[in-house]
């Protein structure tokens, strides 16, 4: 689930944490710079390990600051596929149940994922589980703050890195009278999308699920 990752990054300094130790400075920056932030087919980074090499800081010309090039460890969430982990259900839709583990929301099982056969409550906006007994089938709703246990099958990266302002696609000159208002916020808005979201399935037998049949 939590991996230790070697990273390289050059830290800044400024002038009024140099009555600081070097290592507690660079730490609390690292941490700044990274904790609880994704970094693109790496992981969710939580929290800085260790410090392995400190190379020379220097002092550049416009700049009273101080910049160190850093070796360091750093914890990352980045489960391994097949994993199985345990969380909470956040909510469901259409596109499946969404899985929380309480530091990371962005865990989806998908409908062909859940147990068989299973079917989605417009109403109750959850998925329920057709479970078979002897004396027929009963309704197992997957409600929110359920614990649920599933394997990791699949890991999508998303790079959100800012792009440049679009560029036109014409060079055709204004004609008098048109408009040269941009388009409404409406045509060019996106599905912003999670920049790591992993993918699984639910493992036999659902935590939550059973513990609740059972009782």
């Amino acid at each position: 689930m939590f991996v230790l990752v070697e990273m390289v990054d050059t830290v800044r300094i400024p002038p009024w944490n140099f009555q600081r130790q070097l290592n507690e400075a660079i730490a609390e920056e690292l941490n700044k710079k990274l904790a609880n932030k994704v970094v693109y087919n790496v992981g969710l980074c939580i929290c800085l390990y260790d410090i392995t090499k400190l190379e020379d800081s220097y002092i550049f010309p416009g700049d009273g600051a101080s910049h160190t090039k850093v070796h360091f460890r750093y914890v990352v969430f980045h489960p391994f596929l097949d994993e199985i982990l345990v969380g909470k259900i956040k909510y469901c839709s259409q596109e499946g149940v969404h899985v929380t583990m309480g530091f990371f929301d962005d865990i989806l099982i998908p409908p062909e994922s859940l147990q068989q056969p299973a079917k989605f409550d417009e109403a109750e906006q959850v998925w329920l589980w057709e479970y078979e007994t002897d004396e027929g089938a009963h309704d197992l709703y997957m409600d929110q703050g359920e614990e649920i246990r599933f394997r990791v099958t699949d890991e999508v990266f998303v790079d959100t890195s800012p792009t440049g302002p679009a560029t036109a696609t014409t060079d055709t000159p204004t004609q008098p009278g048109q408009s040269t208002a941009p388009p409404p916020a409406e045509d060019s808005r996106e599905k912003k999308e999670p920049p790591f979201t992993l993918i699984g399935t639910i493992c036999e037998p659902g935590l939550g699920l059973l513990s609740w049949w059972n009782s």
